[in-house]
């Protein structure tokens, strides 16, 4: 429809954009890099004494490129591109920002350590992609498609006329009296779709968490009502009781039941009362006050619990459908958990000597990045290794340790149902023999499995554990190895 041909950027707003980032841009070194949405991703360049931070969106529907003039908020765990990208061009240098054959593509070209990557923005409508190359282009990490691409040389998508851009819009940029005229007039037009993208990932985030409050919930329900039903079953026992104490001098120890008459009834009916034969009367007698006393104790604080339960979850799928209609408040309900702390996400690089002493300053467990890109987590101490593999990681991750002698669990982290790339498996492994008693030797088999396939070894110190479906491999320290993880320690 003529709403989403109007969200794309014209070819002279491209140019005129690329222009602008060019002149800023141009010799800068990359500082950091961010994801801040799943389709983003931010370069935050210095150059010429200035911090500029570039926007590059490959959103389908909003596929753009341009200097951002306010801040956004970062996700507390970098995505897996996100990591990939940083592991390859955080610190580069920026050599040159072009629009290709004048079309939808532009292309960075940064160098880092003598080695040359492109950073390359489609923006290119349902088939926009950011995608990281090599000094061949050959594709190493794509934004959009994963790793389904990686190894391939990089095709240029087709060049194709400058169609359904109204004709009125064509290179048209409004002076805002910014630095960056051009990026604050792109910026200020998706503005708005930018923040429903964030309101609608607000919504699903708010829906997922009331769903799982109410499943929470509905299991506390059903808990209360069952040890409500178990207690009703003593409801008449104070009257068993009552009849028992009216026979007790007739009743001998060792009788299954006694009949008696029933005087509660009008009727006064007969009534079989059963007996444990192991027990005195009286105590058979007292039992029943006691099971009745357990009803009334139930009914007096269960009731009411299980009231305010079944409230409660008739006030959160109320507020699940109100969201889910688009009328719902997206602040936090009073019934929700409160969710956990997330990490940092700026943790302060550890600049010491990389051994059994090196640890990271922002939090729990040494942290490393591998050469694939993925983060790989070191406990430091036996409260830490418990810590890591029972609470921190999950069950598809990579779990490694050396074998057969005291040393740090290391975990790398990974998207369900992917497998290990064989250089991460070979760092992580290599920091499993650096950090345990084999270090010494430089060499020796490290076994690795799924974190699922680890469980704690019961009544024994902390961080002992029992695996199983383990692997193995054998390593040894390689000095570049090393020194490229050392490089990328966080």
């Amino acid at each position: 429809g003529e709403g989403r041909q109007s969200m794309a950027l014209a070819l002279p707003e491209i140019d005129a954009v690329v222009h602008e980032i060019a002149s800023n841009l141009t010799g800068g070194w990359v500082q950091k890099i961010h994801q801040p949405t799943q389709y983003a991703l931010i370069l935050v360049v210095r150059a010429a004494g200035q911090t500029f931070r570039l926007f590059l969106s490959a959103d389908p529907k909003a596929a753009r490129l341009h200097l951002l003039t306010e801040r956004l908020p970062n996700p507390s765990v970098p995505l897996p591109f996100c990591q990939y990208v940083r592991a390859r061009i955080q610190g580069g240098r920026v050599e040159q920002v072009e629009q290709i054959q004048g079309d939808r593509v532009v292309r960075i070209t940064l160098t880092v350590k003598q080695k040359t990557y492109s950073l390359v923005a489609a923006l290119t409508g349902r088939s926009a992609d950011l995608v990281l190359l090599d000094d061949r282009d050959r594709i190493l990490a794509s934004l959009r498609h994963g790793q389904e691409q990686c190894g391939q040389d990089y095709v240029l998508p087709p060049n194709r006329p400058d169609r359904n851009i109204p004709s009125e819009r064509t290179g048209s940029v409004e002076p805002l009296g910014s630095a960056f005229p051009v990026s604050a007039s792109i910026q200020r037009r998706y503005r708005e779709h930018d923040q429903e993208c964030a309101r609608q990932r607000l919504r699903q985030s708010r829906v997922a968490h009331i769903r799982k409050a109410i499943k929470k919930m509905s299991r506390r329900v059903q808990a209360l009502q069952s040890d409500l039903d178990k207690a009703g079953r003593f409801r008449g026992y104070a009257r068993y009781g009552e009849l028992l104490k009216a026979n007790l001098g007739r009743l001998v120890k060792g009788e299954e039941q006694v009949t008696v008459v029933d005087y509660f009834d009008p009727d006064l009916p007969e009534l079989n009362i059963p007996l444990d034969p192991a027990k005195h009367p009286k105590d058979n007698m007292q039992e029943y006050f006691r099971k009745h006393r357990k009803y009334l104790a139930a009914e007096r604080e269960i009731r009411p619990r299980l009231a305010q339960a079944e409230r409660d979850v008739k006030r959160l799928q109320q507020e699940q459908r109100s969201i889910e209609e688009g009328v719902g408040d997206l602040e936090t309900s009073p019934l929700l958990p409160k969710e956990a702390p997330k990490p940092s996400t700026h943790p302060r690089r550890d600049r010491k000597k990389m051994g059994p002493d090196a640890h990271t300053r922002s939090g729990p467990f040494r942290r490393f990045t591998s050469t694939d890109g993925l983060l790989i987590y070191v406990g430091r101490n036996a409260r830490e290794n418990e810590e890591l593999t029972h609470t921190f990681a999950h069950s598809d991750d990579l779990w490694l340790h050396a074998r057969g002698t005291p040393g740090s669990h290391v975990v790398v982290r990974l998207e369900k149902g992917t497998e290990p790339p064989h250089e991460t498996l070979r760092d992580a492994a290599t920091l499993a023999l650096l950090y345990s008693d084999l270090k010494k030797s430089g060499k020796g088999e490290v076994l690795y499995t799924r974190k699922k396939w680890v469980r704690k070894a019961k009544g024994k110190p902390p961080g002992t554990v029992i695996v199983t479906r383990e692997k193995s491999l054998y390593v040894s320290l390689d000095k570049t190895r090393l020194e490229g993880l050392k490089q990328r320690s966080q």
